[in-house]
């Protein structure tokens, strides 16, 4: 009977099968080496205790074991020992990482990250089948088709989300401040990814551009689409960075040259390996025009949107503002080994040009602590965990390159905060259970005719939507209602209006009620140039600095 190892069992045979796999590599390299001398011999003598133990562990133990399970487990426990974005590769594994590269997929429409053993979403894609059943940020993905997928890895989570379009799937969520798990049936759709799904003059003159991440197409479309928005004749720009999670590191750099120009540095890398040791430069001969550019960046920004963010604001050619980015800026490459098998590595970190790093060692930390992973920590330890580090980075204070002070150590901080506004309970269950998009299905099948581009849900519609909730077994009082109302009345009508004309309406008007994009648009209404807006984040700063002082 052959048996497959525990935790527990494979972190007691790492070593030990590792040091069978390399020992005769080692006894081929150190057969001339001088033993007294040489720490490699030492590491080879190290190896041979631990192939010694392997040989017992195979003789004598009381079931039969699986080879192959015992060398991935090994190399996966290995592994364990640094951090978490360096990752084994099984056979399957390898080819499905080495070629999902096409754009389009039949699956749900998320990003995720692995967080301790849960799944968690990063950011749902907008108009993506996840994004209308209202799965948020944060959520923790512990079944799916009501298989547990807790402490499985990304890659075989993905592959179980996925699969033909028109299907359906079951995914179990554990949502922060809710108590029971939450399940929704999705029907899964050809996932396009489009870098730019948004871009737009907005009433006040000013361009908005959502960038959803960096693909090989973002430059040639953020040219095309700036292109189109200068040709309109805009005033500024706000490019939305939230809930980026990145993408590739040409693509940040390309965008960044439209903004600075040619021959300016960006980013540059740093190892343990001299190899590692990269700068990277704009290209081209390009530059926009230069009216004012305000970066929106959150908690979801990460690596490349970084990149993008942090350069604008070490070249003080973007005002940034939000919250403060994830910290993703560690290198990671890919090795093949033999057999099929494959291994990514970390082997440097990202640096701006102010010489910021951007990378935030407590995510590192966090995804590795057994406590995050047990749940044995809680909510408001891990924030101050956060707020601690947070203070920690602005010891660091680096310059942009007017000399403005800028802040490292992990992650890019906003020149001007700017925090969001969450949702209440009953509008998590409006959203999870899908009200909003079936009631608007409805409404449109009898109203089809009089709803126009400037239609505004009523109070008479928000009552039969809040009607048509009550047989879904949504309970409220009426307080609740009233503390939303303006809300519900957004969601409603984007959801009318973007049934009838299409996701780009229906994104429009759900910006109505984005409380960092409005506080965004009012910047650029009271200073209307950069150095205005620079000047304001100053005061904000110093205004800070006293009260933090008294």
């Amino acid at each position: 009977m052959k048996v497959r190892l525990n935790k527990m069992s494979k972190i007691l045979f790492s070593a030990s099968v590792i040091g069978w796999i390399i020992i005769g590599i080692l006894l081929f390299n150190f057969v001339n080496v001088d033993a007294a001398n040489s720490e490699d011999a030492n590491i080879y003598k190290k190896l041979k205790l631990f192939s010694e133990a392997l040989f017992n562990l195979r003789q004598n133990y009381v079931e039969e074991l699986d080879v192959d399970d015992l060398i991935d487990s090994a190399i996966k426990g290995m592994l364990d020992e640094v951090d978490p974005h360096t990752y084994y590769f099984t056979p399957d594994e390898f080819e499905k990482f080495s070629t999902d590269t096409k754009g389009e997929f039949g699956g749900l429409g998320i990003s995720i990250d692995k967080k301790g053993d849960y799944i968690t979403v990063v950011a749902p894609i907008e108009g993506t089948p996840a994004y209308r059943m209202g799965i948020h940020a944060g959520d923790k993905i512990s079944k799916v088709d009501g298989e547990s997928v807790v402490g499985v890895s990304t890659d075989e989570s993905i592959s179980k989300m996925r699969g033909e379009p028109g299907t359906k799937v079951v995914i179990t969520i554990i949502r922060p401040g809710v108590k029971s798990e939450l399940e929704f049936e999705i029907i899964r759709e050809i996932i396009k990814i489009h870098s730019i799904p948004y871009s737009f003059k907005l009433d006040n003159g000013i361009g908005y551009m959502r960038i959803r991440q960096f693909n090989a197409n973002t430059t040639s479309d953020m040219r095309e689409k700036l292109d189109d928005l200068e040709e309109e004749g805009i005033r500024g720009l706000i490019i939305d960075l939230r809930f980026n999670p990145g993408g590739l590191l040409r693509e940040a750099i390309n965008t960044v040259n439209e903004f600075i120009g040619k021959n300016k540095l960006v980013v540059f890398t740093k190892g343990r390996a001299p190899q590692t040791n990269m700068e990277y430069f704009t290209k081209y001969n390009r530059i926009r025009d230069d009216y004012p550019v305000v970066v929106l960046i959150n908690s979801g920004s990460a690596s490349a949107s970084e990149i993008f963010a942090g350069s604008l604001q070490d070249w003080d050619r973007g005002l940034i503002v939000g919250q403060t980015s994830f910290g993703k800026g560690s290198v990671q490459r890919l090795f093949p080994l033999s057999d099929g098998n494959g291994i990514k590595i970390t082997t440097a970190k990202y640096y701006i040009k102010s010489g910021r790093c951007i990378h935030k060692d407590l995510n590192d930390k966090l995804l590795k602590d057994e406590r995050v992973k047990n749940g044995d920590i809680s909510k408001e330890e891990i924030e101050g965990m956060q707020e601690e580090a947070k203070e920690k980075s602005h010891e660091n204070v680096y310059y942009t390159n007017e000399g403005r002070e800028v802040y490292g150590g992990g992650g890019i901080t906003p020149d001007i905060e700017i925090e969001q506004s969450l949702l209440t309970d009953l509008g998590v269950d409006l959203r999870r259970k899908n009200i909003f998009f079936n009631y608007s299905v409805n409404y449109l099948i009898e109203n089809d005719n009089i709803v126009t581009m400037d239609y505004k849900a009523s109070r008479k519609d928000i009552d039969e939507l809040l009607e048509f909730a009550k047989t879904e077994e949504i309970e409220f009082e009426q307080v609740e209602v009233d503390s939303i109302l303006s809300w519900i009345k957004n969601e409603l009508t984007s959801n009318i209006i973007g049934r009838k004309f299409g996701e780009v309406e229906r994104y429009k008007v759900i910006l109505e009620e984005d409380t960092q994009l409005q506080k965004t648009i009012e910047i650029f209404d009271k200073y209307p140039t950069l150095e205005d807006m620079f000047e304001y984040a100053e005061e904000i700063k110093l205004k800070k600095k006293k009260m933090d002082n008294k």
